[in-house]
């Protein structure tokens, strides 16, 4: 089979089978709607146990927001269901009234009888994306909202102490919200949902956050909202966009790391993958500034926020580097007095120099290094020679 779209934010791709014949005697089936809570499903494949494929039933347990493990950062509209879904199941359809209202996909360590399915929606909005021949993915508005319902805060806002609308709480810079929203803005409606004070809407006969009023929006479309601002409601129109950043802060998949080495120094973009590398122990010291770069300068300090965090990854040792102190998972913060949010800062930071030494900054304090240019030009290949390294870059 040929692989014709992957859409690793929603966990679904798209296969064609090269050989005609497969498609013989096939029957297709059509996609059914979102599935109602209680209501019978059944699910199809092959999972562990047997050769043949299985069947189970069960019931739609419930449908809320999910956290979509294959991307690790999103959250979409899943349903779960008491019908076993096993290793070998992801994949396979699950089945109501002879059509499809789901796709299996993963279940939930620890927990019996529990299993989840990508339903139509989800599938809906995957197969409309791809009909330009490009996959795009699943928008952001950028923004982050919060409950509303302390009666003295709505009653500063100049809303009824008791009634719909959440807070937004924080704005991605750069993102579709930015300079169509502002915080504090109390969200009333998103599409046709009103939003209720806890950040929820009724969609379809289930309480799901408000979010899932976004999900239906291609990238490139506009979302129109009804929000409050300065004690008055505003209409507005906000821009959905998938945004690369994004894409650092999900599990990244078909895309080798972006590094540069200089003297035997590994540079590499923070990212969630390299989050990974730190094995379960984000907590301590030297990690929890990399967190807080990752997830939440954006939005807290986005006057000093860096597009393309960088990290000291490594050191290939050498005598050139011997007296360099500086830690792996160090963050770059200035390269000879530049500034660096990207990795081509970096380099561009390195081939300019005039002088005889190179500075780095570290965050947060800026501790700095220093490097002999002339040493480490004329170390370069050597250092990659002996740690079988082909290249000093991927961009």
């Amino acid at each position: 089979a040929k692989v014709l779209f992957v859409g690793h934010d929603c966990d679904l791709a798209i296969l064609e089978v090269q050989e005609d014949s497969f498609y013989d005697g096939m029957e297709p089936l059509d996609f059914g709607d979102l599935p109602k809570v209680r209501s019978t499903v059944v699910t199809y494949g092959y999972p562990a146990g047997g050769e043949q494929i299985s069947y189970t039933r069960g019931v739609v347990s419930r449908i809320e927001l999910q956290n979509y493990v294959h991307p690790g950062n999103r959250s979409l509209i899943g349903v779960q269901t008491d019908a076993a879904i096993n290793p070998g199941n992801s994949g396979g359809p699950v089945i109501q009234d002879g059509v499809v209202v789901g796709v299996a996909f993963q279940g939930a360590m620890g927990l019996e009888n529990t299993g989840f399915f990508i339903p139509p929606t989800v599938v809906d909005h995957f197969l409309k994306d791809v009909e330009d021949n490009v996959y795009h993915g699943f928008p952001y508005a950028g923004i982050r909202v919060v409950a509303l319902q302390n009666p003295a805060h709505r009653r500063s806002l100049g809303l009824p102490e008791v009634g719909r609308g959440c807070r937004i709480d924080a704005i991605v810079p750069k993102s579709g919200a930015d300079g169509v929203l502002k915080e504090d803005d109390v969200v009333l409606k998103v599409g046709d949902y009103e939003v209720a004070s806890d950040a929820t809407i009724l969609f379809d006969d289930n309480r799901l956050h408000m979010t899932a009023g976004l999900h239906h929006a291609q990238h490139g479309e506009t979302v129109p909202m009804t929000v409050w601002r300065q004690k008055q409601e505003l209409k507005v129109e906000v821009p959905m966009k998938v945004s690369d950043q994004e894409k650092i802060l999900s599990n990244q998949y078909d895309v080798l790391p972006r590094y540069f080495i200089y003297g035997g120094l590994i540079f590499t973009p923070l990212s969630l993958d390299y989050l990974k590398t730190f094995g379960r122990n984000w907590t301590d010291a030297a990690s929890s500034e990399v967190v807080y770069e990752l997830y939440y300068r954006r939005t807290e300090r986005p006057d000093v926020d860096r597009p393309e965090p960088i990290a000291l990854a490594g050191t290939l040792s050498h005598p050139v580097n011997a007296n360099i102190k500086a830690q792996s998972r160090a963050l770059v913060s200035k390269i000879n007095g530049r500034s660096i949010k990207r990795l081509e800062d970096l380099i561009a930071a390195f081939d300019e120099v005039k002088g005889d030494v190179h500075w780095i900054e570290f965050m947060p304090n800026n501790a700095a290094e220093a490097i002999s240019k002339d040493k480490a030009d004329a170390a370069n290949k050597e250092i990659l020679k002996t740690y079988g390294v082909s290249k000093d870059r991927r961009l």
